[in-house]
């Protein structure tokens, strides 16, 4: 690719791309505390205690 075929975002955009990617990532991250939570509340309480 040639510079000349390069986009020039303004800075109004980068803001807004910013914006959307650390939305993108919180709800990437509240998803996998979510199945994390689900996973330990399905194996139950018994799953926390060591083995005999």
């Amino acid at each position: 690719m040639t510079d000349s075929n390069r986009v020039t975002l303004t800075p109004e955009q980068l803001r807004s791309r910013r914006s959307r990617n650390i939305a993108i990532g919180l709800v990437c991250g509240l998803l996998v505390a979510l199945f994390y939570a689900v996973t330990i509340v399905k194996l139950g309480p018994g799953i926390l205690r060591p083995p005999m």
